[in-house]
């Protein structure tokens, strides 16, 4: 791998949505507001919000219709949110997101697991979401999750990944984000991956959305860098995970994302210490330590220049 840097990306902080979702304790509706506002006044251009699924399933997002009611619109700031189906879509716009997304795995067995139905049946109510999204002018991109790996039918085949994004394409979703679900994707495999949809489906920008078990979210966001992707997801503290997938661990964490990005040179627009300050309050919150390693390793680092140099 020949690293080849671009001068800045786009990360989206999906803290208040997969975050959240995985923690145990239901934070009320103000202090997610509060977490919103907060990454965006730290600087992150793009947040994902809330979850429009049934609070049934996940009373983590049960307060999705106030979220998006109530919270500050910074006009910096780029606000999406999560939509399982047409039903969801249709609740979802009458909150004025600037984005939603819809998600679909690349294996059956997952999709099944997560949202009860075929991957052709998911893929059926995403065209209905598109023509609410075209009619309220609100664009629509899409999560392939497990798209590396599946908890239950282990690698999934790259001609099975490349062939939904076809089909999510032919639908008219131009951003897609390949989602390492439970953390089995290793860096060669993220770079030829992202290669063979680029090289076949030059219209689709593509985002990666890795999570950290094996401890190689840092090393794939490299990789996919490499390769050409400028949008990534992270999470505030390295928090997060999908409670319908065994094994998944927390997201690369926003705070590491921008210290090693930003010391290698390329611009993110996000304020450290404002996103580390942040993470303090969000760890009062959820009542546990978070796992971001920047975090860990505060007031311990010896701060280093770009060419290896100690700081005076």
């Amino acid at each position: 791998m020949s690293l080849e840097l671009v001068s800045e990306v786009s990360i989206r902080d999906v803290s208040p949505r997969d975050g959240l979702q995985a923690e145990s304790k239901v934070l009320d509706t103000r202090a997610k507001l509060d977490l919103i506002d907060g990454l965006a006044l730290a600087g992150v251009p793009r947040v994902e919000c809330t979850s429009f699924v049934n609070p049934k399933l996940l009373p983590q997002m049960g307060d999705a219709d106030a979220v998006m009611t109530e919270l500050t619109r910074r006009s910096r700031t780029h606000y999406s949110v999560l939509v399982p189906n047409v039903m969801g879509a249709e609740r979802a716009v009458t909150r004025d997101p600037d984005e939603m997304t819809v998600f679909v795995s690349a294996s059956e067995t997952h999709n099944w697991k997560n949202v009860h139905c075929s991957i052709a049946e998911s893929l059926a109510q995403f065209q209905k979401v598109m023509v609410v999204g075209r009619q309220h002018t609100i664009p629509v991109g899409a999560y392939i999750v497990t798209a590396f790996g599946c908890p239950y039918e282990g690698v999934v085949p790259e001609s099975a990944l490349l062939d939904l994004t076809y089909r999510l394409f032919e639908l008219g979703i131009r951003m897609v984000t390949l989602g390492d679900t439970v953390g089995v994707a290793q860096p060669l495999q993220v770079q030829q991956r992202i290669r063979t949809i680029r090289q076949s489906l030059p219209g689709v920008s593509l985002g990666v959305h890795f999570h950290d078990n094996r401890g190689t979210a840092l090393a794939n966001m490299l990789a996919a860098l490499d390769g050409g992707v400028t949008y990534f997801d992270t999470a505030l503290g390295g928090i997060g995970g999908s409670p319908f997938s065994p094994g998944a661990g927390g997201n690369l964490a926003t705070e590491d994302a921008v210290y090693l990005l930003e010391e290698m040179g390329v611009d993110t627009g996000i304020d450290l210490d404002a996103l580390l300050t942040l993470g303090d309050r969000l760890a009062e919150e959820l009542e546990h330590p978070l796992p971001s390693r920047v975090r860990q390793a505060r007031g311990r680092m010896v701060p280093v220049g770009r060419e290896g140099e100690l700081h005076e």
